[in-house]
């Protein structure tokens, strides 16, 4: 009893230094954004000015922010899921084929969305928090099998030409207060797309969930210290399943805000996102260790990656490894941060 009672105290003060953790790397990630954009602002003309260009960012980055918040959960356990970009591509190919080929509608193509998604999740799940495999080696093979699906399915790349899907996809959320004047002197207002509402509700969705919930917690205490979560009580291979669960529904969720973005099927899409979401997630604050980490991290952490590569273009670097040299950057800079972090947690121990 005195060492279940001693070890309950230690659970209740790290899970307090967690989230001072938390909310560090959190203002860490929010400051260098708002830095970052301030500069754009500042130094590369007036584009940066418009409400339209943040949107646009948004418009872009929303696949990314929903695949993100997925590997974010999985992170926090202290786990990894490399899978999710050729589940992303794996479901814009289907979607794209059941849309122009099977006679398919925006609901069949969702479902199908959500299909793949869930059983990526469910499969690759039970392996890792069951089976006890390591989670590295089985999303790799289920990156390698997505992938390698995709490429069975279809080959060449192609524009979806279904009506209904294309007027849901040019579907606008205007926000005319917000608008600008465009070069021939004429008012036009500011917009998302609906896969950016879609992305900001699982934003809000995920941060409920992992600040109040139970499994949001028990998240936390898994990836924080996984015996004296279990010595709590708390049943963590059940809690290590559902994120990987969630992370690949959540893949299947931006696999359809994909296409819905791009209209397209091609076996190269979302080619490296598994990579950016990674990044996000580490900028954002989520620490690959575990027990550290906020979905409101992760959002400006895409936030982040999507300002880079506006502002790397604009300074008239086109080449993609300009992007791709200050994404590294970025991201050996806030390991470094992540690292002073871990020791300062080890002197208060």
């Amino acid at each position: 009893m005195a060492a279940l009672s001693k070890t309950a105290k230690g659970g209740k003060g790290a899970t307090k230094r967690t989230i001072t953790d938390t909310n560090l790397l959190l203002t860490i990630t929010i400051v260098v954004f708002v830095l970052m954009y301030a500069f754009a602002m500042a130094f590369l003309g007036r584009g940066f000015l418009r409400w339209q260009t943040f949107f646009n960012i948004l418009n872009t980055n929303a696949p990314l922010i929903i695949t993100s918040i997925g590997l974010s959960l999985v992170m926090i356990c202290g786990s990894i899921d490399i899978s999710v970009g050729g589940v992303v591509g794996l479901v814009t190919m289907c979607c794209a084929v059941n849309l122009d080929y099977m006679g398919g509608n925006p609901v069949t193509a969702l479902l199908i969305a959500l299909g793949i998604g869930l059983a990526f999740g469910l499969v690759q799940g039970f392996l890792v928090a069951y089976l006890e495999i390591q989670p590295f080696i089985v999303t790799l093979a289920g990156m390698f099998f997505a992938r390698g699906l995709t490429t069975i399915i279809h080959t060449e790349p192609f524009n979806v030409q279904n009506e209904a899907f294309l007027a849901l996809k040019n579907t606008r959320i205007n926000i005319p207060f917000l608008g600008s004047m465009n070069n021939s002197g004429n008012f036009t207002p500011a917009y998302m797309e609906i896969g950016v509402a879609v992305a900001l509700i699982l934003v809000v969705l995920a941060f409920v969930m992992l600040r109040w919930t139970s499994l949001g917690r028990s998240f936390y205490a898994l990836g924080g210290n996984r015996q004296s979560a279990l010595m709590l009580g708390i049943n963590t291979k059940r809690s290590l399943f559902l994120a990987h669960v969630i992370s690949g529904l959540l893949a299947g969720i931006a696999g359809y805000v994909y296409i819905l973005h791009s209209a397209s099927g091609a076996v190269t899409n979302a080619d490296g996102m598994e990579m950016n979401a990674i990044a996000a997630s580490i900028i954002g604050g989520t620490m690959l260790t575990g027990g550290v980490g906020n979905i409101a991290g992760t959002f400006f952490g895409v936030l982040s990656l999507g300002v880079i590569q506006n502002i790397v273009s604009s300074a008239g670097f086109t080449d993609a490894w300009w992007s791709k040299i200050t994404v590294a950057a970025m991201i050996c800079l806030f390991l470094v941060i992540q690292s002073i972090v871990l020791a300062r947690k080890k002197q208060t121990e």
